[in-house]
């Protein structure tokens, strides 16, 4: 995640104006509120002919919705695939393990598919904008877990210059361990929205990863709260020794939504939530 960008905390349903209206007719005799209503003198009205019509189209166009070979979530259609980018792929059963095993706590063992390689970004994604990258064991297995070997020691190399910077770890409020100060909590969570893959062919994949990032620390005297941003990132993979793993990536701002005039949680409410749910550890 970008480590000087913040947000604001925001989002909340709505639920939209309805498309029918209500008519109401009032009975002959204004003074009796339970009145029968005015009824037509003759047959079935014109107005009521079109109604039944109207109903009997909606209820064959129901059935056949539903007696369609697959369902709207259907992960496999003529038109979802890399040659038409402008839809998206939800997550749906495949039938497919996603994945077989873990590497430093980071999943592995990615299909060779483009939902394995859609999955491998969004894992990445998550551990690349963890805690864990400011403290150096820890930093070093998930640039092992995540980098393809040909480029794992000099990205080492770069994180390092990075993270264990005394000024950058003042700056955010950690101390020179990158650890948190007494009584504050560290919070550097990527939470994906969504994956698309930008071009997919043998053994290289490109995917971009859309997500909501909360970075800050956590606590009565934080000078740096927790707040939100939005990135996307998009990663260069190759399948090396039977995994997707990565050789490169970019990352840039947004897409970010209107913030919600919602109030921020206390800096009590916001540790007891940080502590209190963990971070998902496999993302699609």
């Amino acid at each position: 995640m970008s480590l000087s960008d913040d947000g604001g905390y925001g989002g909340d349903g709505h639920r939209g104006p309805g498309t029918g209206q209500t008519r109401t007719r009032l009975p002959d005799n204004e003074g009796d509120l339970y009145g029968q209503g005015r009824r037509p003198r003759g047959g079935m009205s014109s107005r009521n002919l079109v109604t039944i019509v109207g109903v009997i189209v909606l209820l064959l166009a129901a059935i056949a919705f539903a007696n369609r070979g697959g369902s709207g979530n259907s992960e496999t259609t003529a038109t979802d695939s890399p040659k038409d980018p402008g839809r998206a792929q939800p997550t749906a059963p495949t039938g497919t393990k996603a994945v077989n095993g873990k590497n430093g706590g980071i999943a592995s063992g990615f299909a060779k598919t483009e939902q394995g390689a859609q999955s491998a970004a969004a894992n990445y994604a998550v551990a690349l904008s963890s805690d864990g990258m400011y403290q150096g064991t820890r930093r070093h297995k998930i640039a092992k877990a995540v980098y393809a070997p040909s480029v794992a020691t000099a990205r080492k190399s770069d994180l390092d210059k990075v993270y264990s910077d005394p000024a950058f770890l003042g700056r955010i409020g950690l101390k020179a361990d990158g650890t948190a100060p007494k009584g504050m909590t560290f919070v550097s969570r990527a939470n994906p929205v969504g994956t698309k893959t930008e071009s997919f062919k043998g053994d290289t994949a490109k995917v971009s990863v859309w997500y909501s990032a909360l970075f800050g620390l956590a606590g009565l005297q934080s000078k740096n709260p927790v707040t939100e941003s939005w990135y996307t990132n998009t990663f260069d993979l190759h399948w090396t020794d039977g995994d997707w793993k990565v050789t490169n990536f970019t990352q840039k701002d947004g897409p970010a939504p209107i913030g919600k005039d919602q109030a921020a949680s206390s800096a009590e409410d916001m540790t007891n939530a940080v502590q209190g749910f963990g971070g998902f550890t496999y993302a699609r």
